[in-house]
């Protein structure tokens, strides 16, 4: 008999090792994509799963010795409510890792990606509860299924030269000769990039204009074709590279624009900074807003989207546009008073000295447009402790069947 045992403790289990199945009660979702449960007191992030279910886990990265687990849900013991069937084969355990959510209703896609928004707003934020209890994640009008509506994908090509995506947190390529979330015009039989064979291409990126039709492809970066392609939103026409960034649900933009104005609310002769410019798109929205005594300046230090930018708006003169990087213009820029900011940075976020600059020139609100709730909520306590206060939060399903989720939140001085 053990020392242990003599004494009547029971011995620990040892930690699951990669490969081990697990039988789990899961919890609540968690940002990223996943659910979060328990195994003898050591967190498991288990994907492919939803909140309330029982389910039977393989563990695919940890062991002795791991902080948490993490585990795809292989068998449902016990399916909530609001699982339905995938309407991708490669949506499961093992197959392609972009979507997330498949699995899960519309509506409960939108209820998870709003806990996730509510959460990251409360702990990192530091809102109270009551602040965000109300908030939903609302679709974007034209969208009712869900699929169809990324025009721009960058595929993967495997050695057979097969375009195809990876696998979830992997390198390696599931080969795929439909995506359902994809636009029509890259599913399409007889000339959509899944079609054929890539030989000597390691990945192929495709952009597809849903206003013209347009596609720009680029094997390796190198176009196939056209290089630009012709976006309307917000009631202009866009010119944006086919490498570019661009809203890639095609209502995406039109959407944003909309919210930003209402969080906003520009008037005749104010002057806006939009920061984060990208290809002009608030800047050339809201310039008419302003009127001709109004002014807009416009900063983006991408080169290849100042140069579309400089098209886009070469037509308001209200319009000032400046490749420079955020934090080293607004360090070295004298401006006069600034009314209203357009902040729409990158997933890290605009970090705390962005935050500390675009503070010290008091405009009377900013709109702060987030893809990930974790840096929106660092950068909302930022704003804090700067003597801005929250006023408003609306969250958009611009990629459905993920988790990602795109936030706008309006922030006022206290």
């Amino acid at each position: 008999m053990t020392s242990a045992a003599a004494a009547g403790r029971s011995t620990p289990a040892a930690p699951a090792a990669a490969g081990a199945v697990l039988d789990l009660q899961v919890g609540a979702v968690a940002h990223g994509g996943h659910c979060v449960a328990r195994h003898e007191g050591l967190v498991v992030f288990v994907r492919h799963a939803l909140p309330g279910e029982r389910v039977l886990a393989q563990v695919t990265e940890g062991g002795p010795g791991s902080r948490f687990l993490r585990a795809d849900a292989v068998q449902i013991l016990l399916p909530s409510p609001d699982r339905v069937e995938p309407p991708c084969p490669h949506a499961r355990p093992g197959g392609c890792g972009g979507c997330d959510f498949q699995h899960a209703s519309l509506p409960a896609q939108r209820d998870l990606k709003a806990a996730v928004v509510r959460e990251q707003m409360v702990r990192l934020g530091g809102l109270d509860p009551g602040q965000v209890a109300a908030l939903v994640v609302e679709p974007v009008p034209g969208d009712n299924d869900g699929l169809g509506w990324r025009t721009r994908v960058r595929f993967a090509v495997d050695t057979d030269g097969r375009p195809g995506l990876r696998r979830h947190r992997s390198h390696d390529i599931v080969a795929v000769e439909h995506c359902p979330i994809a636009h029509p015009t890259i599913n399409d039989p007889t000339s959509g990039v899944l079609a054929r064979t890539w030989p000597s291409v390691s990945e192929i990126t495709v952009a597809v204009s849903a206003a013209t039709g347009e596609q720009v492809v680029l094997p390796d970066r190198h176009p196939v074709g056209r290089s630009r392609l012709t976006e309307r939103a917000a009631g202009r026409d866009w010119r944006v590279s086919g490498a570019g960034f661009w809203q890639v649900h095609p209502g995406a933009a039109t959407a944003l624009v909309d919210a930003v104005r209402q969080v906003l609310a520009p008037a005749p002769g104010e002057h806006l900074l939009d920061l984060y410019a990208g290809v002009g798109l608030f800047a050339g929205a809201l310039a008419a807003d302003l009127g001709p005594d109004g002014r807009v300046d416009a900063v983006e230090s991408d080169a290849a989207a100042v140069r579309d930018a400089r098209r886009n708006l070469h037509d308001l003169p209200t319009v000032r546009l400046a490749q420079a990087q955020v934090l080293r213009w607004l360090r070295t820029t004298e401006l006069p008073a600034v009314d209203l900011v357009v902040l729409d940075p990158p997933r890290t976020g605009a970090g705390r000295p962005v935050v500390e600059a675009v503070a010290a020139l008091h405009p009377r609100t900013v709109a702060y447009v987030a893809c990930d709730p974790a840096t929106l909520g660092r950068d909302v306590a930022a704003f804090a402790s700067h003597g801005y206060r929250l006023r408003g939060l609306r969250a958009f399903d611009l990629f459905p069947m993920t988790h990602h989720v795109e936030v706008v939140a309006a922030l006022v001085p206290t």
